[in-house]
């Protein structure tokens, strides 16, 4: 291997260096400070443990993003975490065990097996919001507001939300009684909009069962999805119609805090069907073919860890909400160059600018004030009238 090779980082795998890392910092101090304003409390969750407790409630997409190693002191199978939430599903149930609404937040990177497109980055910064122990749809609607609050804050430009709701479909396969595996088939040929093969999947069905799951394919557009989603939909079982409600509720809201958002509504997407229970929803923007923050309810998720509650929540690559958005963020600090001089008044006059917030950089020896500007400083002390003071940079 060469040399140069040993220093070459993993694809999807990137460093982030000044000043774009303090960028990155500013932000991600200005959005959790945003989700305090809300009552979410900040956790931090470890970056490895157990694979049964990483992977609890979680589906099979998630284990395929998961890197595993094995503990050498244990011999028990670990796993570096590719989703936070649900780690903070399980300090919600099992260690906080706080009665009624319980709402955090969190910030950390993840590591992906597998990125989610060829472009995306393995090594996210998951930035996300859960809110447990309510399940209604004002919860829903305050996670959506939350998530919405973030991005204008970031200054995303020309926001679109997609909404769909697992429940419908699940309540339709549930009562055609179909096998694991056609559920499945039927599932991909949804996501993919193949109309051919969900009629070829469905023909065995009974007439208005087949129609109604046909039908889910090409229930999406504006508003007017959901008005003829209750048409179509109307011969379905009760759990379809309390979803379908649940979700015309959520978009009513939605419309008054945010009559200028573009809602788009798809009743056959299923994105994490494995793992959300009730509405799904997602924020994209032109020219990104991946959604840049995602959401939705995954109730029941802390029944492993002894107790199940209703939970929703979102989460976004803070990475991705930074290059994104227009957010104003404080200039990259300059500083103060401070020579190697050793003298006790040098040092109390740095000191003193240190603890008022000053940047001040003392130069190492062998260093002169050529050096100065490498380190981003713009003043130096000088020695003036018998006292040190801050003066421009001159070389």
């Amino acid at each position: 291997m060469a040399t140069v090779d040993r220093w070459l980082l993993p694809d999807g795998i990137e460093e982030v260096l000044p000043p774009e890392a303090a960028r990155i910092e500013a932000a991600r101090r200005q959005v959790l400070d945003l989700f305090q304003r809300w009552g979410y409390d900040f956790v931090v969750t470890p970056h490895i443990e157990y694979l049964e407790s990483l992977l609890t409630g979680a589906g099979q997409d998630l284990d395929l993003r998961t890197f595993k190693v094995t503990d050498p002191q244990s011999g028990r199978l670990m796993g570096f975490r590719a989703d936070i939430t649900p780690q903070v599903a399980r300090i919600d149930a099992h260690t906080l065990r706080r009665e009624g609404p319980n709402r955090l937040c969190y910030a950390g990177s993840v590591l992906h097996a597998k990125p989610r497109a060829l472009s995306t980055s393995r090594s996210p910064i998951q930035l996300g919001a859960e809110l447990y122990g309510d399940a209604s749809p004002a919860s829903d609607v305050e996670v959506i507001s939350l998530m919405l609050e973030m991005l204008e804050l970031a200054d995303v430009p020309d926001v679109h939300m997609d909404l769909g709701h697992v429940g419908i479909y699940r309540g339709l396969a549930r009562a055609a009684e179909l096998s694991g595996e056609v559920e499945q088939q039927l599932f991909d040929a949804l996501q993919r909009k193949a109309v051919d093969e969900v009629a070829e999947l469905t023909e065995a069905l009974p007439g208005e069962l087949a129609s109604m799951l046909r039908a889910l394919a090409e229930l999406c557009g504006d508003r007017q999805v959901l008005e003829l989603a209750q048409g179509v939909l109307m011969d379905a079982p009760d759990e379809v119609h309390v979803a379908l409600d649940e979700l015309i509720a959520i978009a009513d809201e939605l419309e008054l805090r945010y009559p200028e958002l573009p809602l788009y509504f798809d009743l056959g997407e299923l994105r994490g069907y494995h793992y959300h229970t009730g509405v799904v929803f997602a924020a994209f923007v032109p020219g990104e073919g991946q959604s840049i923050a995602q959401g939705g309810r995954y109730d029941d998720i802390g029944a492993d860890f002894g107790r199940a509650r209703p939970a929703t929540g979102f989460s976004t690559d803070l990475k991705t909400l930074v290059t994104l958005g227009r957010m104003e963020l404080d200039e990259a600090p300059t500083g103060i160059w401070a020579p190697d001089v050793h003298d006790v008044y040098l040092w109390q006059a740095v000191k003193r600018l240190r603890s008022e917030g000053q940047r001040v950089v003392q130069a190492l020896p062998g260093q002169d004030v050529d050096s100065a500007q490498e380190v981003g400083c713009d003043r130096q002390l000088c020695l003036r009238d018998g006292r040190w003071q801050v003066a421009p940079l001159v070389s």
